[in-house]
């Protein structure tokens, strides 16, 4: 019974070896990781490491999902610590401990939201931990309409559009007016614009006072939505 155990203590912990060197990799040679690179760099001859990881696309699968998760914790908690009834606070604190994550772990985001990785595609078992960050913004709205304190857009969206965010509300089991999802999807989608901006170089020059953007930014999204 020792030995089994032993066994695989050993090997989770040389998965974490491997992939906290293969983070280091992301830091300075992006998302084109070399099973081999890292091998060497664990002092390993290079098929050792296929015990682990049969790939380089399998070792990839691990470290977004480790990110997507480390994400998600982030924004879940910083809702969770803001007071419920208080949406515009519970937006502001989600929007930044996402922007907190990504600029502690800029590779890891890079990852998840950068350039696609040629010749990767993610499988289904990434889906669920991505939209761990959209559903906990969209939660903040589902709690404003239930709760009464978030009135919903007056205008409808057009056709078909319409009906595609109705599919979206209905997916997420939410009851939802589709305007409203779609302003809370604006607001989300330009929160990850601003943060790859800011860590992508994009605004850093023009923009020096980037807090105080950000900040300003997210407010004007949670205005289009119509937090109070």
């Amino acid at each position: 019974m020792v030995a089994p155990s032993l066994r695989a203590r050993v090997r989770a912990g040389m998965i974490e070896e491997i992939k906290a060197v293969a983070r280091r990799h992301l830091a300075t040679d992006g998302a084109n990781l070399s099973l081999r690179a890292v091998a060497r760099d664990l002092g390993m001859v290079s098929s050792a490491i296929y015990r682990y990881f049969p790939s380089r696309d399998d070792l990839l699968t691990a470290l977004i999902l480790e990110a997507y998760a480390a994400l998600g914790d982030a924004v879940e908690t910083a809702d969770a610590a803001a007071d419920p009834a208080d949406l515009r606070g519970r937006w502001l604190a989600a929007c930044r401990a996402a922007r907190a994550w990504a600029l502690a772990h800029p590779a890891e985001y890079a990852l998840l939201y950068g350039s696609p990785v040629p010749g990767y595609a993610a499988p289904d078992d990434t889906v669920a931990p991505a939209q761990r960050p959209p559903t906990t913004l969209v939660g903040i709205l589902r709690d404003g309409v239930a709760s009464g304190r978030l009135a919903p857009p007056a205008e409808d969206l057009p056709e078909p559009l319409r009906a595609d965010v109705a599919e979206l509300v209905a997916a997420l089991g939410m009851d939802l007016p589709p305007a409203l999802l779609a302003r809370g999807m604006a607001g989300w989608t330009q929160l990850f614009g601003l943060i790859s901006f800011e860590l992508f170089g994009r605004i850093n020059r023009a923009l020096p006072h980037r807090d105080e953007y950000f900040d300003h930014q997210i407010g004007l999204m949670a205005d289009l939505v119509g937090l109070p």
